[in-house]
């Protein structure tokens, strides 16, 4: 059980770093909020983050990627992995992402339709602001 999971990677390079944090907003509801660039220095990072917001036993699992600032190829396969990983456990992986930054290669790829996407945490079904 957790209550918080902080992580940060990277190379000490604000620009060339993320944080993650994996929280349970509400029972049955794993929340992992990511900040920074997914690219492929940093996909490593987010896969492993990820991992464990989907080793939870969660019903509901989402991932706030609103604090993502670019989001390369790499950081799209691994959200890939992660949407299919959900869907074999019968989930489905919520994405908050309002940006043009996330929402614009998952649309280009056709891959938005793997995810349940939101504006906010609210239409995801997460209590109140962060």
């Amino acid at each position: 059980m957790f209550d918080t999971i902080p992580s940060t990677t990277g190379d000490g390079d604000a620009a060339q770093s993320i944080d993650t944090v994996l929280t349970r907003p509400a029972p049955g509801t794993a929340l992992l909020t990511v900040c920074g660039e997914i690219d492929t220095v940093t996909a490593p990072h987010l896969e492993a983050a990820l991992h464990s917001l989907l080793d939870t036993d969660d019903a509901t699992l989402v991932a706030d990627l609103d604090g993502v600032t670019f989001l390369a190829s790499s950081g799209l396969a691994v959200l890939i992995q992660a949407a299919h990983r959900a869907e074999r456990s019968r989930r489905k992986l919520r994405l908050v992402a309002s940006g043009r930054q996330v929402r614009r290669p998952l649309a280009i790829t056709g891959t938005d339709q793997l995810f349940e996407l939101h504006e906010d945490r609210a239409s995801a079904g997460l209590p109140g602001p962060a």
